[in-house]
């Protein structure tokens, strides 16, 4: 059977609600959390964009068993390496053999803010290479000099590491992406049921799956909050990793329609949907399945997953 977890939306909500619904997430039986790490929302209605990192530790304080990781990083322009190592590194102690590094290639909404050019997607998974292999040279606790055409690294040594490295898992859509984290990674994270890109993973780590959905009174409710709070889901092509603003994501939001958004996710008032809903990406492939509940009624969404969903899965 898949292991289920929960996505952490940072960019819903505010942190001290996120280390709640972390919380009980593990008490409704989810394994597992990725908590999304954005400097930017998608839309102004999103509204929120916490630091990532603090409340990671957070998190540590407040759950025991459950799995907990980025959801994801980009590990190269807004951040530098070394800092993201010393980071997954301290979280690596504080949550014992708890924590992964999720890592990406990331969006421009995002890492635009150093003033730097956003360079183009070989650029950015050639960067993402060297990255991993800093931030891994540095998890060894030796002193690191690391010089790439992308990267470098100079006289760093980290003093606080755990006993075991954490894991990295890479996250991208396609099958350049996915072959890239079967290179680079201990794992591979995609929000699309992408059977093609899981076929060109042939890592033996394991396979996490975002799944997006809203849960509601009524489907039409549903559609109604996917819509308002998620339209950004709807965006055709490479849309979400270009556009550099809050404000041209919602100039793009003015293009999608309420069907457009429920196309591309699961709104409705149906448990057996939001079964069907996994079972597709299980169906794909993927091992590990997490489940992003939109908007601001996480209640009823783990009160509906703890008593139904969750139990069909074990």
């Amino acid at each position: 059977m898949p292991e289920l977890g929960y996505a952490l939306s940072t960019e819903e909500h505010p942190p001290g609600d996120l280390v709640e619904y972390t919380s009980r997430a593990e008490d409704a039986g989810f394994e597992h959390t990725l908590v999304s790490d954005h400097y930017h929302p998608w839309t102004g209605t999103q509204g929120h964009a916490p630091f990532a990192w603090t409340v990671l530790g957070a998190i540590a304080r407040e759950t025991e068993e459950m799995r907990v990781g980025t959801g994801v990083t980009c590990p190269f322009q807004r951040y530098h390496p070394a800092v993201v190592a010393q980071a997954a590194a301290t979280a690596g102690v504080l949550f014992e053999d708890r924590f992964f590094l999720g890592v990406g290639t990331g969006e421009n909404l995002n890492e635009h803010v150093t003033g730097e050019r956003w360079p183009p997607f070989d650029v950015r998974i050639e960067a993402l290479a060297e990255a991993v292999e800093a931030i891994r040279e540095l998890f060894t606790g030796e002193q690191v000099t690391y010089r790439g055409d992308h990267v470098t690294v100079e006289n760093a040594k980290l003093f606080t590491c755990p006993e075991d490295p954490p894991p990295v898992h890479v996250a991208g859509g396609g099958t350049g992406s996915a072959s890239a984290a079967a290179e680079i990674g201990d794992g591979y994270v995609n929000t699309a049921p992408d059977e093609e890109a899981l076929d060109a993973y042939d890592g033996d780590g394991p396979r996490y799956g975002q799944v997006t959905v809203c849960w509601a009174e009524s489907d039409a409710e549903a559609r109604r909050i996917a819509h308002e709070h998620w339209p950004n889901a709807a965006n055709a092509g490479e849309l979400n990793s270009l556009l550099p603003t809050v404000e041209h994501f919602e100039q793009a939001a003015t293009m999608v329609s309420e069907a457009d958004v429920a196309e591309s996710m699961t709104c409705s008032n149906d448990v057996d949907d939001h079964i069907d809903a996994i079972e597709t990406y299980v169906d794909a492939g993927f091992d590990h399945v997490y489940v992003h509940q939109v908007g601001p009624d996480q209640a009823s969404f783990f009160d509906i997953y703890e008593s139904e969903v969750l139990p069909s899965f074990r």
